[in-house]
């Protein structure tokens, strides 16, 4: 069991603190304290694909600092939560999305970031269909709202840099793991899986070399089955060969194009 006086002495050599060993406890604690004083929260950045857009859930906020503006669903960690936990939910008080798949990106601890205090967030991000989620905003939310990133209100705090952040580190690993695969139906055309990477990478991709380059991956798997109701020449149908995707989500690849 350590003694106060060593437990100060490991906290002041963490905090490369520079203690006077003669101070007397007290002394030492009010010191200290001040840096207890800082505050944590989540931000999180949902990623929606609809009709060919990447769009981000934003709320519309009812509460001070920044009311009513538009801003990412975030708030306060509790001081007997985990952060993990504190980012579901917050996403589920405000927008009424629960069971979400997040990943921890990045924190941001800039000083003046938060005009109440000091406070650093750590962000979290996720991709959905947004078809298959209904968003409720509540708590101090007064509403909820899928924003395409392409047309993005003012956002308060320093939300636009997490956002940035977020896409960013979400391209770079578009071109290395499937992920947002799972936003195509079952079976879906060639032509929709380049519109979701172009979505994805916002960038414009010749159809003959997205093709190959696709189809050399050995991913896809032709059902034999054709799209309905479309008046044009109907398009091939494929799904993903599940035990090569796995692996794929195992090992990576190179989608350089």
């Amino acid at each position: 069991m350590l003694t106060n006086h060593q437990k100060l002495a490991n906290l002041s050599y963490f905090c490369e603190i520079n203690i006077d060993e003669t101070m007397t406890i007290s002394s030492k604690q009010e010191i200290l304290k001040d840096f207890f004083h800082a505050a944590f929260s989540v931000d999180n950045v949902v990623f929606g694909f609809d009709e060919g857009d990447l769009k981000v859930l934003l709320i519309y906020r009812g509460a001070e600092p920044f009311k009513g503006m538009w801003a990412l669903p975030g708030d306060l960690v509790y001081l007997d939560e985990d952060l993990d936990v504190a980012a579901q939910r917050v996403l589920q008080d405000l927008t009424g999305l629960k069971n979400i798949f997040m990943e921890q990106i990045h924190s941001f601890g800039k000083v003046d970031r938060h005009p109440f205090g000091r406070v650093i967030t750590v962000a979290y991000y996720a991709l959905i269909k947004t078809q298959d989620y209904n968003i409720n905003a509540s708590s101090w939310a007064e509403e909820a709202k899928w924003f395409s990133i392409k047309e993005l209100p003012t956002l308060p705090f320093d939300h636009l840099e997490i956002l940035v952040y977020a896409i960013k580190s979400f391209k770079e690993k578009a071109r290395r793991q499937p992920i947002g695969f799972e936003l195509l139906p079952k079976n879906f055309t060639l032509t929709q899986i380049q519109h979701l990477f172009e979505a994805i990478l916002d960038a414009k991709f010749d159809t003959r070399n997205f093709r190959k380059k696709l189809l050399s991956m050995d991913l896809l798997v032709d059902t034999k089955k054709l799209e309905k109701g479309k008046a044009h020449r109907p398009a091939a149908l494929y799904k993903f060969d599940q035990r090569k995707f796995q692996k794929f989500q195992k090992s990576g690849f190179s989608f350089d194009l």
